[in-house]
């Protein structure tokens, strides 16, 4: 029902975000947690999308398969999968400290909020990109217990991105979303207008990447990682440049599930070289 690798998208922006905080490698204690943290996180938002979309799924072809749906999981079990992801995500926040405990539920409703988004606004997108920039938020106040400037940079650019590639998404739901009275970009403005601000997102993100560089004062690998992404997220316009979705499963997932990596391990083997220097 859930793709557990799909878990790529924010996972080593977590990561980046506690190297960063740490300036260096965190304590294996926190890394272990802040993916124990994630993964509850994950499934608790995408169980809940998946409850809550039952009826709406049914009706649309393109989903009508998933799982719940076509009958290959409960509700039931579902609904107890949920539970237990929330009780994971809550005892692993605590296990990270008493921030990240009091700041549990607010996450929560955010990440469980964006699937009650698109029955109500056009920007659900942007909602989602809250919901996947908190894992570097949460994963610097795991390691530092508050926030800094680069923190926000980095969420900014995970929250821009985000809605950038959900607009591209939701393309292929653009005739039935405005059918049934669902809102997003693509519904309200049309295909042309959706790619526009889709750019546009995108921008911002690449901006405030080369922001948290500069604030970390980056050095090569992490440029050239950034460099790496720009490539990237132009392929991934281009690719769909024209409101075609032959490549959507190729802009969606393959190009976006390199994006975080390459930034990660950018960042990760600039620190392992100045531990080499130092």
């Amino acid at each position: 029902m859930i793709k557990f690798e799909h878990t790529i998208f924010a996972l080593p922006f977590a990561f980046i975000s506690a190297m960063a905080a740490a300036q260096g490698l965190p304590a294996l204690r926190t890394i272990v947690w802040i993916l124990v943290a994630m993964v509850g996180a994950r499934t608790s938002a995408m169980t809940f999308n998946r409850l809550v979309d039952e009826p709406i799924d049914a009706e649309n072809p393109r989903t009508n398969a998933r799982a719940l749906p076509a009958g290959r999981v409960s509700r039931f079990g579902a609904g107890l999968m949920l539970g237990l992801a929330i009780l994971l995500f809550g005892f692993a926040a605590g296990m990270l400290g008493p921030l990240p405990w009091k700041l549990a539920p607010l996450a929560l409703a955010v990440i469980l909020g964006y699937s009650l988004c698109k029955r109500f606004t056009s920007w659900s997108h942007v909602w989602l990109g809250l919901a996947l920039a908190g894992a570097p938020l949460g994963a610097w106040i795991a390691v530092s217990g508050h926030v800094a400037a680069p923190a926000w940079s980095l969420s900014l650019g995970v929250l821009a991105w985000t809605a950038g590639f959900d607009i591209l998404y939701a393309l292929q739901d653009e005739a039935f979303d405005r059918a049934k009275g669902l809102h997003s970009i693509p519904a309200w403005l049309g295909v042309q207008p959706a790619l526009w601000i889709s750019r546009g997102f995108h921008l911002v993100a690449l901006s405030a990447w080369a922001a948290f560089n500069f604030q970390m004062q980056a050095h090569l690998l992490p440029w050239l990682a950034w460099g790496a992404i720009v490539v990237i997220l132009s392929r991934e316009q281009w690719v769909i440049r024209d409101g075609n979705l032959d490549h959507i499963d190729h802009a969606f997932f393959t190009l976006n599930s390199l994006v975080g990596p390459i930034l990660f391990a950018g960042f990760l083997l600039e620190w392992i070289l100045s531990l080499r220097v130092d």
